[in-house]
């Protein structure tokens, strides 16, 4: 049951794109629940790429949100006039993958003290491995309670429903824009020219590189840790069995190079599409220049396809796979990029034989059933069996 405790408050700011923050809500109301605090409903951080000035309620339906968790956590828009004074306990470092029992020894007698306890920075900060009614509530507040706002969903359902008029279609989530060659060290190989671009920025940002600094792009793109562009996704479809006439769904922002970067998917299958094209005038103008509006409504249409690739990993793969498993394993090709890379390289391979080895490297990667526990340190959220789903009979509770 909720604690009933009305002193306490936590408050939280998130930061990154709208998955990264979603992520973050979800161990925000853990961490709630965990002290036994109210949660004020979580402040979004304006991000430094794409500068989405969004609330938490233009992006998700607030009081849908308060009251799926309403005998979990209680869920308030502000502090009291009581606390509104209260300088809060901040802290901005707390370490990766911590435990209940780290949170409660580390914050409960300065929250009980102070009243307010005020959190940055949440990714990653909760460890993945909670006893099972945590676990459970990860995914009551990911797949029940973060429920997109009306204005959100009735136009991403509106843009699903078009794409299914004419029969099953397939969402590809392509990760091809500009800071995403240049966060992850890898080039976009349209051209010299565009690759220098991108190898300039680097030079002159390497903040933004994301790791292993030492290793070569071909390195990266022999290892896996790099975006598909266009020609892998097209070369992947057709060994697997798409035919031209597959009805595709891209979600994404604009590729770097714009439609030159996706003429190997347009030229091979000519039903390709993404919320623009699907749009009628007017419909996006109320979302427009709103990156996390817009991340949501690909979300919503990718969700609801009959089959979902990313081209990489990432936030919005991660949350779709997970989303997809608890809605009863619909179907979600994730890309074995290390072991099929070396095949693409492969020019004196003739296409029947291509195919044949590609189609065996994802026999097992097509969504089946893969439990959480089978390796440590796996979210939930994106593997949600067995602990979220009504068959798991654990009952052991944190409290």
């Amino acid at each position: 049951m909720i604690v009933k405790d009305r002193r306490k408050y936590l408050l939280v700011v998130v930061s990154g794109g709208m998955n990264q923050q979603r992520n973050q809500i979800v161990d925000a109301v853990v961490i709630a629940r965990i002290l036994g605090a109210a949660l004020v409903v979580p402040i979004l951080q304006v991000n430094v790429i794409w500068g989405d000035e969004s609330e938490f309620s233009d992006i998700f339906d607030l009081e849908h949100f308060k009251r799926v968790l309403a005998n979990d956590v209680r869920i308030v828009s502000s502090l009291p006039s009581t606390h509104i004074m209260t300088r809060p306990v901040e802290e901005k470092r707390t370490p990766l993958h911590v435990s209940p029992q780290w949170i409660r020894a580390r914050y409960l007698k300065r929250l009980n003290r102070e009243g307010v306890l005020l959190l940055r920075g949440l990714d990653s900060r909760l460890s993945k491995d909670l006893p099972s009614d945590l676990q459970k509530l990860r995914c009551k507040v990911a797949f029940h309670a973060l429920r997109f706002s009306p204005s959100v969903l009735e136009l991403g359902n509106r843009l699903a429903e078009r794409m299914r008029r004419k029969g099953p279609y397939l969402a590809l989530h392509l990760r091809m824009e500009k800071d995403v060659w240049v966060r992850t060290g890898c080039l976009p190989g349209l051209s010299p020219e565009y690759d220098e671009v991108i190898n300039n920025e680097r030079k002159r940002r390497p903040e933004l590189l994301t790791g292993r600094s030492n290793m070569t792009y071909h390195d990266r793109k022999l290892a896996g840790l790099c975006p598909l562009n266009a020609l892998d996704v097209a070369r992947l479809l057709k060994a697997l069995g798409a035919p031209k006439d597959a009805r595709i769904y891209w979600a994404g922002g604009q590729p770097f190079g714009g439609e030159e970067a996706l003429l190997p998917l347009t030229r091979e299958f000519s039903h390709f599409y993404n919320k623009e094209d699907l749009a009628l005038p007017g419909e996006l103008k109320p979302f427009a220049d709103k990156a996390s509006l817009m991340a949501a409504i690909d979300y919503i249409v990718s969700e609801k396809s009959d089959v979902f690739m990313p081209s990489h990993g990432g936030n919005m793969g991660h949350a779709i796979q997970g989303h997809r498993a608890y809605a009863g394993h619909k179907k979600y090709i994730t890309p074995n990029k290390r072991h099929m890379l070396p095949y693409f390289l492969n020019s004196s391979l003739p296409e029947a034989e291509f195919n044949t080895i590609i189609k065996d490297l994802h026999r097992e990667s097509l969504g089946q059933p893969e439990l959480r526990n089978s390796k440590a340190g796996r979210d939930v959220t994106k593997y949600p069996v067995p602990e979220c789903m009504c068959n798991d009979s654990r009952t052991h509770s944190s409290l």
